[in-house]
């Protein structure tokens, strides 16, 4: 099934952008990768001459480079050599050029030459059922991978090792029943989609941030600062596993667009948000003698977006702040509206601040490197925004072969947006955005944040339904509908190796109590939900016993 919903869903997409703004990159490649006999040769070639560009095939190219076929390059000097040359060529394609690209089977299983290709434009992955792709193949003889016992087993074999890799990237097409020239429809149709930069304002009570999303916007980033009126010292904070991904590029780009750069990484995970490394980084800050002019940026997930919210927050009694997420839930969730904190032993999230961003720059481009446990964490919060208002949401969730991230993520950041404007400092209807947090923070606690926090809220939504439904505030069919989708996608939905007990201790402390009483987002149907403090401890502790893992 095609990942786009429908022809009319490009016109659906763009009535999501209030006040939209969009320039479109003109020179960014078009990037075709996927499996052996998916198509993207003969879809490449046809958008390239639609569109009037020029067709690149990766391995047509490399053959006519390394002078011998790929079987007989394998044959003589082994697939490392030629994973080399692949590599090489990669990078040499990093750059837009505006060209339509058909990569190799197994060129973008590197991560390396997944980066460096999305660098140069937007990637798109075509799948294909095994049979359709037999069928399509023909002779396997002339497929160096099939060489070596029976070519059925060994399709599905690398198909499986595969699998990791082609989900990294946003953009799937099944073409097992398309025509080439319908998948080159859906291609043309969601380049044109997606090439562009969007700017969603959102306002709050002193002023207005804008969020800049599309691909390659990180390596604009210098640009979009300067574009706004920002000048002077940026302290760019990172973490050990984004900084050597992203760090050099957006460091080079400020430099480039004339600020003045430090960079500073901080310990990946939930252990790093502390009171103790926001005292650290003000020591950066100082000894870098940044002033109350210049910024923070932060690079990274949700717990660099918090710390260095607070950084920000705190600093000279307040900097500008730059949010740049990059994974799901830092997009969706974190980077938006403007509450930072760190942790502390009674809890999480204890110590904090409202801080508002001057901008937000979300590159979906950056989830290339996201390890797929991550991804699917931060799937749960895009589940999290269907069930409280946006039933597409999950629509597309449960009817999609593969999920359309490019679409999902600012889906699920419009129902935020239109929440966090009504209610800034949650005062009032802000606490819908905590459905499954209450559970899921305590279970985060018990497990020393082991369990990530998409992993806990997804747990969290269970419970929470299965609330609602014994209070005979939802249908009794509703919580194994939000169970069934939390699993099809990946993500626990139990609890393991805590009593109800317990878990009702570590409930007790979370901030979200009102006059001593814990407060509960339950939901009524998809798409909407109430909060309450009126939930007997008694149906908490069935239902945090029926969700324990056995």
């Amino acid at each position: 099934m095609i990942t786009i919903v429908g022809d009319a869903s490009v016109s659906e997409f763009s009535s999501i952008w209030l006040m939209e703004k969009t320039k479109l990159i003109d020179n960014a490649n078009i990037v075709l990768a996927g499996f052996m006999a998916t198509g993207k040769t003969s879809v490449g070639r046809v958008v390239a001459q639609r569109l009037g560009r020029r067709f690149v095939d990766m391995d047509t190219l490399l053959v006519e480079r390394l002078g011998a076929p790929i079987a007989d390059i394998f044959a003589c000097h082994g697939e490392d050599y030629f994973r080399r040359a692949e590599c090489a060529l990669c990078q040499e394609l990093s750059r837009p050029s505006g060209a339509v690209i058909a990569a190799g089977g197994g060129a973008v299983i590197n991560q390396d030459n997944r980066l460096a290709l999305a660098r140069g434009g937007l990637l798109f992955c075509l799948t294909c059922s095994p049979q359709e792709c037999l069928r399509r193949i023909g002779d396997p003889a002339s497929r160096p991978m099939l060489r070596g016992g029976d070519p059925a087993r060994r399709v599905a074999q690398l198909m499986a090792e595969r699998r990791l890799a082609y989900d990294t990237i946003p953009r799937q097409i099944d073409t097992t029943s398309l025509s080439v020239e319908q998948v080159a429809d859906h291609v043309i149709a969601l380049y044109q989609r997606d090439c562009c930069q969007r700017i969603l304002p959102v306002q709050h009570d002193t002023g207005l941030y804008d969020i800049v999303y599309g691909d390659g916007v990180l390596s604009r980033i210098g640009d979009v600062l300067y574009q706004r009126g920002m000048r002077g010292q940026i302290a760019v904070v990172t973490n050990t596993i984004v900084g050597p991904l992203y760090g050099a590029q957006v460091t080079d780009n400020l430099a480039q667009a004339g600020f003045k750069v430090v960079m500073t990484e901080i310990a990946d995970g939930e252990q790093a948000k502390t009171l103790d490394t926001v005292a650290h980084l003000y020591d950066v800050l100082a000894d870098a003698g940044l002033e109350r002019g210049d910024a923070v940026l932060a690079l990274g997930g949700g717990v660099v977006g918090d710390v260095a919210g607070l950084l920000a927050a705190t600093y000279l009694r307040g900097v500008p702040l730059v949010q740049a997420p990059t994974t799901v839930l830092s997009m969706v969730d974190s980077s938006v509206g403007g509450k930072v904190g760190v942790d502390h032993r009674h809890g999480k999230n204890l110590i904090g601040a409202f801080k508002q961003p001057v901008v937000v720059v979300a590159d979906p481009a950056t989830l290339l490197s996201l390890p797929a446990a991550e991804r699917r964490s931060g799937l749960a919060e895009v589940v999290k925004h269907g069930i409280i208002g946006a039933p597409d949401i999950l629509d597309h969730i449960e009817n999609s072969s593969a999920l359309d991230l490019t679409w999902l993520i600012p889906r699920a950041v419009q129902v935020k947006i239109d929440i966090v404007q009504q209610d800034p400092y949650e005062r009032g209807r802000r606490a819908e955005l905590n459905l499954g947090h209450t559970f899921g923070h305590a279970l985060e606690v018990l497990s020393a944040y082991r369990l990530r926090h998409g992993e806990a809220v997804s747990i969290g939504m269970v419970a929470a339904s299965r609330v609602a439904a014994r209070l005979g505030l939802c249908s009794s069919d509703l919580p194994a509908h939000v169970e069934d989708m939390l699993r099809a996608i990946g993500l626990p939905v139990r609890h393991q190796g805590y009593s109800a007990e317990v878990i009702w201790s570590a409930m007790s402390s979370d901030k979200k109590r009102k006059a001593g009483r814990l407060r509960f987002v339950l939901p009524v149907r998809v798409g909407q939900v109430v909060i309450t403090d009126q939930v007997p401890e008694q149906i908490v502790l069935e239902v945090m016993h029926e969700l324990k893992e056995e």
